[in-house]
């Protein structure tokens, strides 16, 4: 068996959920970047409206996923997002890394990557940008992604 051979049986499909946290009933957004995560040769988890973070984090765990990609619109994300990292801290699995999309203000975004947000996506980004950076995020990692491509 060569090398590439033994790389090629350790490469995956990477594992991303992707949640909706509060009451913001808008899914649409995290409908078509999980989607878009899909067809980039992601398994992609859609856990729906009104997670709390208990139950995303849960789920998390449950489904062994690499990565949490968390949707808000509400602008909860400095109350949400804190205490989804809290609880994976809690359940040792800061393995799982976090990226948010939504409407997050500029301001924002630096406090959530220095909490430990992966990646924040506002309105704007392409899907072939998200695919490329969640992909990125996971390969950083250590992930060896078995047929995801950039979009």
């Amino acid at each position: 068996m060569t090398m590439q051979d033994n790389a090629e049986k350790t490469a995956r499909r990477g594992r991303v959920l992707v949640g909706k946290v509060g009451l913001d009933g808008h899914d649409r957004g995290a409908k078509v970047v999980a989607r878009a995560l899909r067809d980039a040769g992601f398994e992609v988890i859609y856990t729906g409206l009104h997670q709390t973070p208990e139950m995303l984090v849960s789920a998390a765990v449950q489904e062994d996923v690499d990565i949490i990609g968390i949707s808000i619109l509400s602008g909860a994300h400095n109350t949400l997002v804190p205490r989804v990292l809290q609880l994976l801290s809690d359940r040792n699995a800061s393995d799982i890394s976090v990226f948010v999309g939504g409407i997050i203000p500029e301001a924002d975004i630096g406090p959530l990557m220095q909490k430990g947000v992966a990646a924040v996506f506002t309105p704007g980004a392409t899907l072939q940008s998200i695919s490329a950076q969640v992909r990125e995020v996971l390969e950083k990692k250590g992930v060896t992604l078995l047929g995801a491509t950039a979009g």
